[in-house]
C-alpha cells in the first residue's frame, strides 16, 4: 500500500484490508541483551517511546565516538526494541504482516520468541509474515527487534541508529494482492485520453475456490469517478497469479512540477462478488523524454532539471522520519525554484516520495553508494553478495508507482568504474531494474569522465550518462560522448557558512586544494565565506557550473551537492567540524546567500538580495553583492549616497560594489525600464537587546507528530538582527507540546540537539516544537542573560 502524506486508506465498510500504524508504545534499551528476544523477558524498566526513533541524535558529539567525523561523531552501538500487543479474534482466519519502512541497520526480528529474519540494509523497507506465530484475542504477543549499528565506521555521512522509519501492521484475507505486486503505468497518453495499465499479483492458497474477479476504479483529485473496469480472473493454477487490466481516462490532467495532479486508483479483489482485498495508490499521468540534442522534456515541453542532492537526515531531528520536517525542507527548496531531488545515496522514506508526488518534484531514486568494493571499513560491501539483488528489487518494487520518479540510479561514484567488474555488475543491476520497470531510464553517478577508463559506462547498459562534477567536459559533451544523453548527477560542492564573509570576495579558493593535503590555511574558527567563492577541489562555485548547464540545451539539468547541509562529512575541516558546508540551506533550514542566486535564476519570483550584513570596522573595505532578476540594473546607496549603478554583463549572475564601510543604512534598488521593481536595505545593528520568536505555523495537528519550527532571532533595540550574536538561549515549553530539538545551523557547534538550551549562531537559532496527542495551547518561552525574553503561543488541534 502506498501511504500518502502520513495517512493510509483502509478498505470500504467491509474492512477487508486493514493497515494500522504500529509506531506507538514500544520499549527501548540501549545496549545488547540477548535475552530480550525471549517472551518471558522482563522489560518493565526499559524506556517507553513511540517510533520512529533515532537514538544516535540523542547523544553528544565526541571525537572519540567510533562513527568518526564522517558520521558527525555521534554515538551508535546496539539497541533493542520490544512491543506488547494483541490481535483480535477476527484476524485468526487472515494474514497478518508487519512492514518496516527502514531500520538502521543489521536488524533482527522475533515475534513470540520465533525468529523472523535479518535485514542488514539500513535504508530498505521490508515485511515479515506474523500469521503463524500469533496469539489472538486477549492473549499478548511480543515482538522484539535487535538493531546492531556497532560496526563502525560504516558510512560516509550520518546514518542514525534504530527503527527510524514508520512501522505498519497489515491484515489481509488469506487471498490477497501481494506486497508491492500492483504496478500502475500509463503507456499511452494524448490530449483526449490516457491508458492506465494495472499489473497485479494475487496470492491464493491452493486449491482455489469460488468465482474471482478484479475491479479497478480511478477517481480524479475531486473524488469523481473517471474510469472503472471489472474483469474475471481465470482459475488459479499456482499460489501466485499475475493479472492485467487496462482503463481509459478521458481528457486527462497531466502531472507536472507546476501542477502535480494526482488520480486515486483503487484495485479491489472479489470472491463471488464479495470484496476480499484492496490496494490504493495515487497515480500521476505524465510522459517525459531525454534527447541527446534537446535535453529533457516533460509532457512534451522543454524543461531544465533544476535539482539538488539530499541526504536523509532532518537536521537536529536526525534520521527519525517526520513528515512535516520533510515537507518543510521541500517547501524551502520549492520556493527557491528547485524541481528535482536526487536521493543520495540510498532508498528514501516512502513518505518522502509521497511528498514529492504531491508537491511536484522529479526524483532520481538512487540505490547504492558502493558495490563490492568498500568506501568505509564496515559498509554495505560486506552484504553485497548476499543482498544486493533482493535490496534493489525491493526498492524498485516499492517505489515504481511514484510518478515523481523519472530515473533510477544504480550507484554513486562506484569504485568498480575502474576495473572490468564494472561491466558485468553494471549490466546485472540495470537488468534487475528493467525486469521490474521499463518506463524509466537507468543511470549511475559517474566520477570518472574519461570514458576509456570508465568500465560502468563501457557496460553499455546505462540509458543516461550521469556525471558527477567534471564541469570542464560539459560544453563538449556532444563531441566527446556522441549520441549520449546527459544528466549532471552531482555538481558544485561549493562551501559556505551562513552569515560569515571573508574579503576579498572575488578570489576563488579550493578548500582543500587536493585529496592528499589537509586544509592548513582555513579560518581559525572553522568558518567558510558565504560569498560564492569557495569550493572543494573536485567541484566548482555555484555560479560556474550553473552558467554552463544554463547555456546548452543538450545539458538536461543538474543536481547541486547539496540542497541542505547534513550531519557528517564536514569538508574542508577536521574536528571539531561535524556537519557539512555544502548546503544551499544550512542544517537548521536557514537559507545561505547563494539560495537567492538560485531563486533569481530558477524561479519567476522577483528577487533582490543584498549582502553581507552591515556591522564592520570603520574604514574596512567590504564587498557588497546583490542577486537580482526581472530588472535591468541595481543601484546601491550608503546613507543616502549613491554607490553607483551595476548591471549584469554577459553571463553574470550577480553584481558587486567595493565599499569603504561606515555604519548606517545600506540600500539597494532594482529597476526595469527606469521603474523600481524592488528595494531592500540592511541597517547597522546595535548591541543585543531582545529575543524574537517566530513560528512557521501557529496551528498544528495534535497527533503527537506534527511540528512547529520556531526561528529564534537576537535583535537590537530597534529590532534589527544582530549578525554576530551568539547568546545561549534557554527554552521552556508548557501545554500540549514538547521541545523536540534545538539547532542554529553552525557546522561546529558541540551543543546537543536534544536539549532545552542552545546558542544562537550569527544571530539565529531554531526551536522545534512537537505536539502531544491532545488539543490545546502550546506556550514557548525563551530567555537569555542580558536580553529581554520572548514568548509565543501555538494552537494544537486533534
Amino acid at each position: 500500500m502506498v501511504i500518502f502524506s502520513g495517512c493510509f486508506f483502509q478498505a470500504d465498510a467491509q474492512g477487508v484490508r486493514k493497515t494500522e500504524s504500529f509506531d506507538a508504545h514500544w520499549k527501548f534499551f540501549l545496549g545488547d541483551n540477548q535475552e530480550a528476544k525471549e517472551v518471558a523477558f522482563n522489560d518493565s524498566k526499559w524506556r517507553n517511546l513511540d517510533l520512529p526513533h533515532d537514538w544516535s541524535i540523542e547523544g553528544r558529539f565526541d571525537a572519540k565516538n567510533p562513527t568518526t567525523q564522517a558520521e558527525g561523531g555521534l554515538p551508535a552501538g546496539m539497541g533493542w526494541y520490544r512491543k506488547h500487543f494483541t490481535i483480535p479474534i477476527s484476524a485468526k482466519s487472515k494474514k497478518v504482516f508487519i512492514d518496516f519502512d527502514g531500520i538502521y541497520h543489521n536488524s533482527e526480528v522475533w515475534v513470540n520468541g520465533h525468529y523472523l529474519g535479518k535485514r542488514p540494509n539500513g535504508y530498505i523497507s521490508f515485511r515479515y509474515d506474523l500469521s503463524r506465530y500469533l496469539k489472538f484475542g486477549k492473549h499478548e504477543n511480543i515482538i522484539a527487534v535487535r538493531v546492531d549499528n556497532a560496526d563502525q565506521p560504516n558510512s560516509r555521512w550520518y546514518t542514525g541508529s534504530g527503527i527510524y522509519r514508520n512501522v505498519w501492521l497489515v491484515t489481509t484475507s488469506k487471498t490477497y494482492l501481494t506486497h508491492w505486486g500492483t504496478y500502475i503505468t500509463t503507456p499511452r497518453i494524448d490530449e483526449k485520453s490516457a491508458e492506465v495499465a494495472v499489473d497485479m499479483a494475487i496470492h491464493q492458497p491452493l486449491p482455489a475456490k469460488g468465482k474471482w474477479s478484479v475491479q479497478t476504479v480511478v477517481y480524479d483529485a475531486s473524488g469523481r469517478l473517471v474510469a472503472q473496469k471489472k474483469s474475471l480472473v481465470n482459475a488459479f493454477n499456482d499460489t501466485l497469479t499475475t493479472f492485467k487490466q487496462s482503463l481509459q481516462v478521458i481528457n486527462p490532467k497531466l502531472w507536472s512540477v507546476t501542477n502535480p495532479y494526482l488520480y486515486k486508483v483503487v484495485v479491489k479483489l472479489l470472491e463471488n462478488r464479495k470484496q476480499v482485498d484492496d490496494y490504493t495508490s495515487f497515480a500521476g499521468i505524465r510522459y517525459f523524454n531525454f534527447d541527446a540534442d534537446k535535453g529533457f522534456t516533460l509532457n512534451g515541453k522543454p524543461m531544465k532539471i533544476l535539482g539538488v542532492c539530499m541526504h536523509h537526515d532532518q537536521g537536529a531531528l536526525g534520521a527519525a522520519v517526520n513528515i512535516r520536517a520533510m515537507e518543510r525542507q521541500l517547501q524551502i527548496l520549492k520556493a527557491m525554484g528547485c524541481n528535482a531531488i536526487r536521493t543520495s545515496h540510498n532508498s528514501p522514506a516512502p513518505e518522502f516520495l509521497d511528498l514529492c508526488d504531491r508537491m511536484g518534484f522529479l526524483v532520481m531514486d538512487e540505490a547504492f553508494d558502493m558495490w563490492k568494493k568498500k568506501k568505509s571499513k564496515f559498509d554495505y560491501h560486506q552484504d553485497w553478495d548476499k543482498w544486493h539483488v533482493k535490496d534493489l528489487q525491493d526498492q524498485v518494487l516499492r517505489d515504481r508507482n511514484h510518478q515523481s520518479i523519472f530515473a533510477w540510479s544504480i550507484g554513486n561514484e562506484i569504485r568498480e568504474q575502474f576495473d572490468s567488474t564494472g561491466i558485468s555488475i553494471g549490466r546485472e543491476l540495470v537488468s534487475i531494474v528493467k525486469q521490474l520497470d521499463k518506463t524509466r531510464p537507468v543511470t549511475s553517478a559517474l566520477s570518472e569522465a574519461d570514458l576509456k577508463k570508465n568500465f560502468i559506462y563501457q557496460s553499455g547498459a546505462l540509458d543516461l550518462v550521469g556525471l558527477n562534477y567534471h564541469q570542464e567536459v560539459y560544453a563538449d559533451f556532444q563531441k566527446n560522448y556522441p549520441g549520449q544523453k546527459f544528466i549532471g548527477t552531482e555538481n558544485m560542492s561549493a562551501l559556505a557558512t551562513r552569515g560569515h564573509y571573508d574579503m576579498p570576495s572575488d578570489s576563488i579558493r579550493r578548500w582543500p586544494k587536493d585529496g592528499k593535503t589537509p586544509l592548513r590555511d582555513g579560518n581559525p574558527d572553522f568558518t567558510v565565506s558565504a560569498y560564492d567563492n569557495v569550493s572543494a577541489y573536485w567541484g566548482s562555485t555555484h555560479e560556474k557550473t550553473w552558467k554552463i548547464i544554463k547555456k546548452y540545451d543538450f545539458l538536461s539539468g543538474l543536481f547541486v551537492w547539496t540542497g541542505f547541509d547534513y550531519i557528517g562529512e564536514p569538508t574542508p575541516y577536521l574536528w571539531p567540524a561535524r556537519s557539512s558546508y555544502f548546503g544551499i540551506v544550512d542544517l537548521a533550514g536557514f537559507p545561505k546567500d547563494v539560495y537567492y542566486m538560485y531563486q533569481s535564476e530558477w524561479s519567476a519570483k522577483p528577487v533582490l538580495h543584498l549582502f553581507p550584513h552591515w556591522n564592520w570596522k570603520p574604514g574596512q573595505t567590504v564587498d557588497v553583492w546583490a542577486y537580482y532578476n526581472n530588472a535591468d540594473e541595481v543601484e546601491a546607496y550608503l546613507n543616502g549616497k549613491s554607490l553607483g549603478i551595476r548591471k549584469k554583463m554577459g553571463d553574470d549572475l550577480h553584481v558587486m560594489w567595493r565599499v569603504k564601510y561606515e555604519p548606517g543604512i545600506l540600500r539597494a534598488v532594482s529597476r526595469k525600464n527606469g521603474e523600481i521593481v524592488l528595494s531592500t536595505e540592511i541597517i547597522t545593528a546595535g548591541e543585543p537587546y531582545r529575543i524574537k520568536l517566530e513560528a512557521d505555523r501557529s496551528y498544528i495537528k495534535g497527533d503527537g507528530k506534527d511540528l512547529s519550527f520556531i526561528t529564534v532571532s537576537v535583535l537590537d533595540k530597534d529590532n534589527h538582527l544582530v549578525p554576530n550574536a551568539n547568546q545561549l538561549i534557554k527554552f521552556k515549553v508548557s501545554g500540549a507540546g514538547i521541545l523536540k530539538a534545538v539547532d542554529n545551523g553552525s557546522q561546529t557547534d558541540m551543543d546537543a540537539f536534544v536539549a532545552n538550551e542552545h546558542h544562537v549562531f550569527n544571530g539565529l537559532g531554531l526551536a522545534i516544537i512537537q505536539s502531544t496527542p491532545q488539543s490545546g495551547k502550546i506556550v514557548v518561552s525563551a530567555t537569555a542573560d542580558g536580553l529581554q525574553s520572548a514568548t509565543i503561543s501555538i494552537e494544537s488541534h486533534r
